[in-house]
């Protein structure tokens, strides 16, 4: 799947080069050759001479290249509630937010879209996804105004069509008017499949099927659920084991563990992947395994809840395929994935069990990139720095104050401060110069969504009795 010969040409040289490729090639001083859409070469020293219809080349001194950020999971929605219920558990905290969650709209959905969006394509991210689960009645085309917030931001991305169904009143979490029927969310979700989801090889655009979690949604909904996704050929994904309180929930429901009731719903498998899995034992883990079921660890969210800390190094060695997320704004305020490369080596190396031996530098790298393009299916197309792939590429500027002193440019990533990015391409085409976006205005999008929010808070205010 070469580009076309007369495709036209970027070079960047001079960068020290981190491929996560599967033997972790790299380069001190190497060159990166997108040609259309796709990495053309890759490789130590200067590129290739007499290169025909070079549109760009970049002097890369000082920088290092990787794959782009690969996130997978969030709620962009939360971008407009963040900072509240900031000293609450998981259940807690969603009692806390639901009621105000369910009064959002199209324009609501859209601002907290670009500013979530903004924030991770400022920090390296070039594929996005957002599991949005909260479709009240009349409130627009949520689903829609996320996917143009993406496409207008110039990012790949994958929305997980996600859905409630199970209501206060019958035993979850969520208010009764903030719920879909099982019916409804099933004909919605395969709606959105059918006007949105792109199979092709470079795809900007996917959508997994999402029912929202154990104590939000019926079995019924997990197992119909299962069935759309395989029968419209598209990846599962939901809240799995995050908290003790979703364990006991599982236990007093169902009468078993949430891994062995997902599988009973058919909610294992190489096209699933699951956010969380903080409280997972061995029997657990080997499920996963063995079945190729992907996690995305949310570090910073998970620390923010107390959900605990997730067994990452040993879901790894056992081979269950592990990516990065940020999880919602409202329980990671940052919103941005580059630091939990960071605080997934640090948070990490807190188990006992592993302690310094948990993660290093590089791994923690390949959960961000690589890692997620495994679990978003897509490991094929993106995810690493190797020819035929395609062009996600970020240029990390490491030669100012708050790096520079650090020899290897992988650890300096990783431990050090957040690095700007000096280009991010996505697809071959930039959408970050110097650390600013490139095909939206970061200013408009902090007063938009500023107000958007106060609106929010307006609405529920005068809702709630």
């Amino acid at each position: 799947m070469a580009a076309p010969a007369a495709a036209p040409r970027i070079v960047i040289e001079n960068c020290a080069i981190a491929t996560v490729d599967a033997t972790d090639t790299e380069y001190a001083s190497g060159h990166v050759v997108v040609a259309g859409n796709r990495i053309e070469s890759v490789g130590a020293g200067k590129a290739p001479e007499n290169l025909e219809n070079v549109v760009r080349r970049v002097d890369g001194t000082g920088h290092l290249a990787t794959p782009g950020l690969v996130n997978t999971h969030h709620h962009f929605y939360q971008w407009i509630t963040r900072g509240l219920a900031t000293d609450h558990n998981l259940f807690n905290w969603l009692v806390a937010l639901y009621p105000t969650w369910a009064r959002i709209d199209e324009p609501m959905a859209y601002s907290a879209a670009q500013g979530s969006l903004a924030m991770m394509a400022r920090g390296g991210v070039t594929t996005a996804m957002d599991h949005h689960y909260v479709y009240p009645k009349g409130s627009g085309d949520l689903s829609g105004a996320i996917i143009r917030a993406a496409a207008e931001m110039g990012v790949r991305f994958t929305l997980a069509r996600g859905s409630m169904d199970r209501s206060e009143k019958d035993g979850g979490l969520p208010p009764d008017f903030a719920v879909e029927t099982l019916e409804g969310a099933l004909a919605a979700t395969e709606e959105t499949i059918d006007k949105h989801h792109d199979a092709s090889f470079d795809a900007m655009t996917q959508v997994a099927v999402a029912p929202c979690s154990p104590f939000s949604v019926s079995t019924e909904l997990l197992k119909q659920g299962a069935q759309l996704a395989r029968r419209k050929g598209v990846r599962l994904h939901t809240h799995g084991s995050e908290t003790v309180e979703e364990e006991k929930f599982c236990h007093e429901l169902f009468g078993m563990g949430p891994t062995d009731y997902f599988e009973s719903t058919g909610w294992l498998g190489e096209d699933v992947w699951m956010a969380h899995c903080v409280h997972m034992n061995d029997s657990d883990i080997e499920a996963f395994a063995r079945t190729r079921t992907g996690v995305a660890h949310c570090p910073s969210s998970n620390a923010r809840l107390a959900a605990g800390i997730a067994r990452v190094p040993d879901m790894l060695a056992a081979g269950v395929p592990v990516g990065l997320g940020v999880d919602g704004t409202a329980s990671n305020e940052s919103g941005e994935l580059h630091t939990e490369l960071r605080n997934a080596l640090l948070i990490n190396r807190l188990n006992p069990a592993h302690r310094e031996h948990a993660l290093n530098a590089r791994q923690a790298l390949r959960l961000g990139t690589y890692g997620g393009a495994q679990v978003l299916g897509r490991a094929g197309q993106i995810g690493s720095l190797e020819p035929g792939k395609l062009a996600d590429v970020v240029l990390w500027k490491l030669d100012t104050l708050a790096h520079a002193s650090i020899a290897d440019p992988v650890t300096a990533l990783v431990f050090g401060a957040a690095a700007p990015v000096t280009l991010s391409f996505v697809n071959g085409r930039p959408v970050v110069e110097n650390s600013r976006l490139l095909h939206a205005d970061e200013d408009a999008i902090a007063r938009s969504t500023r107000a958007e929010a106060q609106r929010l808070a307006r609405i529920a205010a005068q809702d709630t009795p």
